[in-house]
């Protein structure tokens, strides 16, 4: 079920979203053999981050999660050592405060094999970091201007669900050079014990992932494709092949998945891969890109 996008291609639209394994190169290595498009690493800052301390995440009722890790990682140079005989499409998130900070991490990164870069414009629970700098429509323009003015390697720009209009920030990224939009990030949320009355997450708030969002992650991607020109990969809540077939028809070039390896394990990957054949098959549809933008047609 190959796949475009952009100038990019790509085995399947099943991408590995960030965060939602480790680091390291035999994950990766592994996500592929299993059938994995290509792998999103976890967001990566110049220096290394430690994050919050336990807990950090929290389940919720219907396959969903709250997590407040704090873009723990272990900064540029360790990842790149990590990295340096990757040999899989590997996209690598990155994350910052300032432009030098993403401009030092693309410089040193694009010399090495990946595929591209993922942009975190919008984690929903790091101070300066992640909506913060989002929400700033000359900041977007200038981190997005700067990283490809740097490199030629394609760029993602995630986006969530900040304060600013998400429509907006998918329109600067694109006049600013990105080849592609992510959406969706997780959504700000918070789960209290009502036993002790405190919040479960020692930073109280979390970010929401799983089947929870799936409706407003395939709204946004429906709205963003009567807007932009370039490419969106759809992301949040895709459990089935179902779920994957909906964010394409909303406009989808591709889609992400994170949580339901968390529920499901990586036998999750190949059940959602044959759940989407046998429907192409069924459907009649003699390429996975016939999908994309169908409710458009309505």
């Amino acid at each position: 079920m190959p796949i475009k996008i952009g100038e990019i291609e790509l085995k399947n639209p099943i991408i590995v979203a960030s965060g939602i394994l480790g680091l390291s190169q035999s994950i990766f290595d592994r996500l592929y053999q299993v059938g994995a498009g290509a792998i999103v690493s976890k967001s990566i800052s110049l220096f290394p981050r430690e994050g919050y301390i336990n807990p950090t995440i929290t389940t919720i009722k219907g396959n969903s999660y709250i997590n407040a890790v704090g873009l723990a990682n272990p900064g540029l140079e360790s990842f790149t050592k990590e990295i340096s005989t990757n040999n899989v499409p590997l996209i690598v998130s990155i994350v910052g405060s300032t432009i030098r900070d993403f401009i030092e991490m693309v410089n040193k990164l694009k010399t090495l094999n990946i595929l591209g870069f993922e942009l975190n414009l919008s984690c929903p629970h790091v101070e300066k970091m992640g909506m913060e700098i989002g929400d700033d429509p000359k900041a977007v323009y200038d981190i997005v201007w700067n990283i490809k003015n740097n490199s030629d390697k394609p760029l993602f720009v995630k986006v969530g669900m900040g304060n600013s209009n998400i429509i907006k920030t998918a329109k600067i990224a694109e006049a600013a050079g990105a080849d592609c939009i992510t959406a969706i990030n997780t959504i700000r949320a918070m789960k209290i014990d009502i036993e002790t009355g405190h919040p479960i997450l020692e930073n109280k708030i979390g970010g929401l992932s799983g089947a929870s969002i799936k409706p407003i992650g395939v709204r946004c991607v429906y709205e963003l494709k009567k807007n932009i020109g370039i490419p969106i990969v759809g992301c949040g809540g895709i459990f089935t092949h179902e779920d994957v077939v909906e964010y394409l028809m909303a406009g989808a070039s591709a889609v992400q998945i994170g949580s339901v390896l968390g529920f499901g394990g990586l036998n999750s990957l190949d059940n959602i891969l044959k759940g989407l054949s046998n429907y192409l098959k069924l459907k009649n549809y003699t390429n996975v890109s016939k999908l994309i933008g169908i409710a458009h047609r309505s």
